[in-house]
């Protein structure tokens, strides 16, 4: 949906990128999130002390409570993709909640945003799976005996295709949908008041769908360390 007022895009007009971002409110919103992250990762980095204060201890657990999810999942292996399933975690909370601000426009409401994120997602866990099998990655794709070559291959294609789509489709139509609705009801109740209900419930969705991003890219991730059968 086109918002009637977005901040940055005038901000942008004050250096004459107003049409750009006017039509990619997404892409300068996005270039916003990160540098949101990479500063307070700066910020985190640079005040880790020995004796942790509250907001290190917070962060602390809940990165540490989340790799020890993963690894949960997926085994010691996938410890080392851990970093880059954060990171996209933060991004897609960070990106959700953007929504909740007025003048804002969360970037994971367009496709081509989620499409780029679910890309990574799936294209890694095959990069894991040929880092860790090497060639006989493949077998995953093949089915338990050779015989079944001819119908388990494009079945699996087809599957690993379906998960970029999933990825893609779910976050997007969650959080557009989210905009349409508080977009709706502004109109109808008021500037206020109405979309208050929907926006408390927005934040809990948005925490949800990344989580929801976050488990499954791990899910991938684990499919493709284990062996095949």
């Amino acid at each position: 949906m086109e918002h009637p007022y977005l901040l940055l895009t005038s901000l942008f007009g004050m250096i004459g990128l107003e049409g750009f971002a006017a039509k990619y409110p997404h892409v300068v919103y996005m270039w916003l999130a990160m540098i949101i992250l990479i500063f307070f990762g700066w910020l985190a980095g640079k005040s880790i002390a020995m004796v942790p204060k509250t907001a290190q201890n917070v962060f602390e657990v809940l990165i540490s409570g989340l790799e020890e999810f993963m690894v949960t999942v997926t085994g010691d292996e996938g410890r080392k993709s851990y970093p880059l399933v954060l990171t996209i975690f933060l991004f897609v909370l960070l990106g959700n909640l953007m929504g909740l601000v007025p003048a804002f426009f969360p970037p994971t409401a367009n496709i081509n945003t989620t499409l780029g994120l679910a890309l990574i997602a799936v294209l890694w866990s095959h990069v894991i799976g040929v880092q860790q099998h090497g060639f006989k990655y493949i077998k995953h794709f093949l089915g338990p005996v050779p015989a079944m070559i001819p119908l388990f291959l494009p079945i699996e294609i087809i599957g690993h295709s379906a998960r970029v789509l999933s990825l893609t489709f779910r976050l997007f139509g969650n959080m557009a949908g989210h905009e349409l609705v508080v977009g709706i009801l502004l109109g109808l109740g008021g500037m206020f008041l109405a979309p208050l209900p929907v926006m408390a419930l927005g934040a809990f969705v948005a925490l949800v769908q990344a989580f929801v991003f976050f488990l499954l890219s791990t899910m991938y991730i684990a499919g493709a360390i284990e062996e095949s059968h």
